[in-house]
Formats: structure tokens, C-alpha cells, sequence
């Protein structure tokens, strides 16, 4: 969990850095989803990320940007969900 402390008496400022967060979220979701997406694309094709039996049955230029997919989704995961923890605290 994150504590973010806004001390500042306009309401439009602390809306603003609310609203950026939020917005943040959004994309980082949408993003997920594509990613999410190419993934379930590649595991419909090959079936599940085993690098030892595709070795040589798949392209390997597929396979490396399958292994990329899934480090993406990790990082995505990780920002979403340290924004999504956010407390906010108004002083």
C-alpha cells in the first residue's frame, strides 16, 4: 500500500493529481488487455508456454515475442497494481 499525502486547500489540484492517477490506471489496463489478448493468441495456436517442446516446432522470432508478451504482462500487473493500492490523503 501506498500513503499519498496531498496537502493543498484547492480542490482543483488535488482532482487533477486524482485524475492523473485514474487516467494512468485506465491505459495501464487497456494495455494489459492487448497484452492479455496476444498471449491467449499464442497459447489458442501452440497451447501452453513451454519453451523445451516448441523449441524448434515454432518460429523462434514468434517465440521470443511470446516470452516478451509475458514479461510485459508481469511489469503492467505490477505498476497497476502499486497505483491501484494508492491511499489518498487530503490535508
Amino acid at each position: 500500500m501506498t500513503r499519498l499525502i496531498i496537502e493543498t486547500d484547492d480542490k482543483w489540484t488535488r482532482e487533477k493529481i486524482r485524475l492523473a492517477i485514474d487516467t494512468e490506471i485506465y491505459l495501464l489496463k487497456k494495455a494489459l488487455d492487448k497484452v492479455q489478448e496476444k498471449i491467449k493468441g499464442f497459447e489458442s495456436k501452440y497451447g501452453e508456454l513451454d519453451r523445451e517442446n516448441l523449441y524448434g516446432r515454432i518460429d523462434d522470432m514468434e517465440l521470443i515475442e511470446w516470452e516478451g508478451e509475458i514479461e510485459t504482462l508481469q511489469r503492467i500487473q505490477k505498476r497497476l497494481k502499486s497505483l491501484e493500492e494508492i491511499v489518498f490523503e487530503y490535508r
